[in-house]
């Protein structure tokens, strides 16, 4: 587990290790949440780089009587 600082600014450093992991870049954007007490960020993708990302999900759901 990383541990950031907050900088006077409110500015915080996404650590190398997950940088890279995620292949966050510079400039890139990202969506803030507050969940539990507690802040997330999630990296915002171009709809282009989505395309193909639910490939080889499984679409078999298990239905009730009267939904068929």
């Amino acid at each position: 587990m990383e541990t950031v600082t907050l900088s006077p600014k409110f500015q915080v450093v996404v650590p190398r290790d997950i940088r890279e992991r995620l292949g966050l870049v510079p400039g890139q954007k990202l969506q803030v949440l507050i969940y539990d007490n507690r802040v997330e960020l999630i990296p915002l993708r171009p709809v282009v780089q989505m395309r193909g990302f639910l490939a080889g999900i499984d679409t078999d759901v298990e239905r009730e009587d009267d939904r068929q």
